[in-house]
């Protein structure tokens, strides 16, 4: 019984892994650049918001960081969490010829739009890295937690997927909702501006936005040097509603499965 299961999930890897490969080639298939429009849409909107704040508006280093380190610690998390999540709300859609197959496993789906994301993300945190160099910053032990906040992004991300893509199947206006959330989500997540600018009894009400937790930590991996575990209450915070998350995400998915096909 193990084993077969065990089969079982090598198997649904194995094609999500392809999938993956798959879907990040037909994103930008013919197009002169190819995949690197993937690179590059991310590189020009973070040069965009470094020329208009610190060129533009002469934005100071925050916390005697320079400005463009502090910019993207948040959006390259913000990145790889919105383009998961548009993806993979739009995912079973997508694939509805899939869908009708009797034996494809459809749950995969939305995970191959977040693997698809994944494979650039770990290139900008690679330049990341890269960047910090430049700047005159040496790797340290802090730096080793972008894995923990990498794996708290892509829990978030698995139940909000499994959510919206069971939802748009019936309620096409999901999608809509999921752009407009997300674009209403980037102004009120301090990426390009500090929590600080905010008076301290509006300060939990941002704190309560799941995404906050993940672009903060990037700037705990690589700018503050502080664990996680320096910060209980949002930590345990996060994961509640990360978990309940989840099950909501997988509950609704189950109930609505056995209706994909007929819809779509």
């Amino acid at each position: 019984m193990f084993s077969s299961k065990l089969v079982e999930f090598k198997k649904a890897t194995k094609l999500t892994i392809e999938l993956s490969k798959s879907d990040l080639k037909n994103r930008y298939v013919g197009s002169i650049l190819g995949i690197l429009w993937g690179f590059i849409q991310p590189l020009i909107t973070i040069l965009i918001f470094w020329f208009v704040f610190q060129v533009g508006f002469k934005s100071m280093p925050v916390d005697d960081f320079p400005f463009i380190l502090w910019l993207m610690c948040a959006m390259i998390p913000w990145f790889f969490f919105s383009d998961s999540l548009n993806g993979a709300t739009n995912s079973i859609v997508e694939s509805s010829y899939l869908v009708k197959k009797v034996n494809f496993r459809v749950g995969i789906l939305p995970l191959v739009k977040i693997l698809s994301s994944f494979y650039i993300h770990v290139f900008f945190i690679v330049f990341l890295f890269i960047m910090f160099f430049i700047y005159g910053y040496d790797f340290n032990i802090y730096n080793l937690q972008v894995i923990y906040y990498l794996i708290a992004t892509v829990m978030l991300l698995i139940g909000f997927s499994y959510l919206t893509s069971s939802l748009v199947i019936f309620l096409k206006d999901v999608g809509h909702l999921v752009n407009m959330l997300l674009q209403f989500c980037f102004w009120i997540t301090p990426i390009f501006w500090s929590l600080d600018i905010l008076p301290e009894k509006y300060k939990f009400l941002m704190k309560l936005n799941p995404v906050y937790y993940i672009t903060e930590g990037y700037r705990y991996t690589f700018i503050y040097e502080q664990w996680f575990w320096e910060k209980p209450n949002l930590t345990l915070y996060f994961w509640l509603f990360t978990i309940i998350n989840l099950f909501i995400g997988l509950f609704v998915f189950k109930k609505l499965r056995s209706h994909f096909a007929d819809v779509l």
